[in-house]
């Protein structure tokens, strides 16, 4: 093989670092999310003022204006299967468009709230909600009629179009009581109360939702979570704590190769003999969501070593998406390694839908049979075969990869 360099950040657009979210262009839009909801026309879920039907049960809370912010349960009319507009873990096969249709049905009720005093009828319905395991009968009144695009964003899943709410009332709300013991302690910090209902077996899904609703830390820190903070609080907390599991088991002996495909991504997760290292890499085709306005392919990574990260990682939410996927799998099989996560996102993934998709596609990777192989250079070949993207581009942006071939520990001189 020909010399490689390392260029991790090389040929890498503002698009892949911003995703819709710093505004890095300098215009007071994102272009692509733009684009992207102009795609997306949402459908029209309800007409008048009022809406009598269910919630999956599912809310949002905005991070705009921050610390005053719009919070609300997520409404669609009737539907049998009402749960399955907000459970991702369910969606494995379903295609983007699909995805775009359910979710426009779920019309965002807003009302005004300060996150620091989360107090008052519509945030006791929040919070109802947030520990409730089934769907929910829900009567809303709106300010005006719900109008306007699907929300998309890269961290969360699809909404639709969103009103303020003049009034509401929620029926036949379910308690938990395994959620309810965990909230009602209100001396236990908000870290080990995720913890703990994870370790109760609570989906990371109703643990985001319940620590956005407030209802998490000790008493007198309680406040509102932003959803998309929320996500990636839950993502990174849990797989933390199970990493410091996974690091006192032995290492894998062999390299291992799991795949999965979904909306034209293709989700490549190599697991390498040695200490815990992680690293997301992923490559964008023109066309493709973060790479709209390409001509070339992009390819951008984030990598942490045995002692972790201190800094945010520069691809976002889906780095601690992926990152506790692979973890989960790592405690399963009772063994720590290294691990890259290599995604091809092609032209048909043209809108974002949220970080569950890297989640549930490494989940689901990671649950099935892996090519085994017992040299670094056959797991690379097959790489090579399965994607599109070259193996040259995938080793010279992978620090993880770079390093197996071209650079030598102590190890190797004992």
């Amino acid at each position: 093989m020909a010399e490689l360099v390392f260029t991790p950040y090389k040929a890498s657009s503002q698009c892949l670092l911003c995703r819709g979210t710093k505004m890095l262009c300098g215009r007071s839009y994102c272009p692509i999310l733009a684009r992207s909801s102009a795609l997306a026309k949402s459908v029209e879920a309800v007409t008048g003022l009022n809406l009598d039907g269910l919630t999956p049960p599912s809310l949002f809370v905005g991070r705009y204006g921050y610390p005053k912010v719009y919070a609300g349960p997520l409404l669609l009319p009737p539907r049998q299967d009402a749960a399955v507009y907000d459970s991702p873990d369910l969606w494995q096969n379903i295609s983007i468009f699909d995805l775009i249709a359910m979710r426009s049905s779920l019309i965002r009720g807003k009302y005004p709230v300060s996150v620091r005093r989360p107090e008052g009828r519509m945030v006791d319905y929040i919070q109802e909600l947030a520990l409730a395991p089934v769907p929910a009968e829900v009567e809303a009144v709106f300010e005006k009629e719900p109008r306007g695009t699907i929300a998309l964003d890269e961290d969360v899943q699809p909404m639709g179009p969103s009103a303020e709410l003049k009034d509401l009332k929620v029926y036949g709300v379910k308690g938990d009581r395994t959620a309810e013991a965990v909230t009602s302690d209100t001396d236990l910090d908000a870290t080990h109360g995720m913890l703990e209902l994870y370790s109760r077996g609570l989906s990371v899904y109703r643990i985001q939702k319940i620590l956005s609703a407030g209802l998490l830390g000790v008493k007198k820190d309680r406040k509102l979570v932003p959803t998309r903070w929320a996500i990636t609080a839950v993502d990174d907390t849990t797989s933390k704590a199970l990493l410091e599991r996974a690091k006192e088991f032995p290492e894998v002996s062999e390299y291992s190769l799991y795949v999965s495909e979904s909306m034209d991504n293709t989700y490549m997760v190599l697991l390498m003999p040695g200490k815990w290292e992680y690293e997301l890499v992923e490559a964008w085709y023109p066309g493709s969501t973060w790479n709209a306005f390409g001509s070339s392919v992009e390819i951008y990574s984030s990598y942490e070593a045995y002692q972790g990260r201190k800094t945010y990682a520069e691809i976002g939410g889906c780095y601690y998406a992926g990152r506790l996927a692979v973890v989960e799998a790592l405690m399963r099989l009772r063994r720590q390694a290294r691990v890259v996560i290599l995604r091809e996102a092609r032209e048909g993934y043209i809108l974002p839908v949220g970080v569950w998709h890297v989640r549930e596609n490494v989940r689901r990777a990671l649950s099935g049979q892996p090519m085994k192989f017992s040299t670094l250079g056959e797991a690379l070949e097959a790489i090579g075969n399965r994607g599109t993207v070259s193996l040259r581009d995938w080793i010279s942006h992978s620090r993880i990869l770079f390093d197996s071939l071209h650079r030598k520990t102590l190890l190797d001189y004992t």
